[in-house]
């Protein structure tokens, strides 16, 4: 008697499912990795396929670069008596990371309000693989924003003067303004209601990007504000930058960024934390 042959296309073998090689529990580091990597990936070829979200974090701070450049770069150089470039190039890398951020957050409500956080909610996965993905997806967003702004710049003058150290140590620097600045943005985006979040952060994004030692210099600006320009978290991540790039005094502006991002951390953590439980439990 011949034997009979499965078809490949039987329900056993459609249903067939090869047994788990690694067996780990929802709450364990190693799912927390796993689960968050995913959603990462996730986000990132979501954001690569929205053209709004490439316009916003990639097209539109290389051509606000490009403005900048062409209306007052001779103008702040020739009060300086440095390239503004130095200055305009970190100032243009950091409002690339604060308006990515805002579109991320924009994301945030979109699946809230269409349940598919609610969804995620529901599987078996580590409770904070969806924020910790998200936070490592704007990551890397802001990592491949600085390189792109950090290509252009170059196209127009902006060298990295100081050795491979602190080149590497300068895209590090957006990275620590930008988790602070992400999480902010993040514990706004799950709070309840319809609070305007893209209004608030506009708002302080500009204001944040016209009252900074990489727009023009802290001695342009009127004698009682010059210590608020001089200390605020984009001043000191830009004189940060400049200092990498072309030299000066690293430690005070980079210790600085470093405060004013942990101070973002320790303050907006817990209500992002809460925020998104709150949104995915919806």
């Amino acid at each position: 008697m011949s034997e009979t042959v499965e078809s490949p296309r039987s329900p056993d073998r459609i249903f067939a499912y090869p047994a788990p090689d690694r067996v780990r529990s929802e709450s364990s580091l190693g799912a927390l990795w796993e689960h968050s990597r995913l959603q990462c990936g996730r986000l990132l070829l979501r954001w690569a396929r929205d053209p709004a979200t490439v316009i916003q974090a990639l097209v539109y701070p290389a051509l606000t670069l490009v403005m900048f450049r062409i209306v007052l770069g001779d103008s702040i150089t020739a009060a300086t008596g440095y390239p503004s470039i130095f200055g305009t190039v970190p100032m243009i890398v950091l409002v690339g990371a604060m308006f990515g951020s805002v579109v991320s957050a924009v994301g945030l409500r979109t699946e809230r309000d269409s349940g598919l956080l609610s969804r995620f909610h529901t599987l078996p996965v580590h409770r904070s693989s969806g924020l910790v993905g998200r936070l490592m997806a704007d990551m890397v967003r802001v990592f491949v924003t600085s390189l792109v702004i950090f290509a252009a710049g170059i196209a127009m003058g902006f060298r990295f003067t100081q050795g491979a150290g602190p080149t590497l140590l300068i895209l590090v620097v957006p990275l620590v303004f930008g988790l602070g600045f992400s999480l902010m943005v993040t514990a706004l985006a799950t709070l309840p209601g319809r609070t305007p979040l893209v209004e608030i952060v506009s708002i302080l994004c500009t204001l944040l990007m016209f009252f900074n030692s990489g727009f023009v210099p802290v001695m342009a600006y009127p004698s009682w504000l010059q210590p608020v320009v001089a200390n605020q978290p984009m001043s000191c991540a830009i004189d940060t930058m400049r200092a990498l790039a072309m030299g000066g005094p690293v430690a005070e502006p980079f210790l600085k960024t470093v405060a004013w991002s942990v101070g973002m951390v320790a303050l907006f953590a817990w209500p992002a934390v809460r925020g998104y439980r709150r949104a995915a439990q919806g």
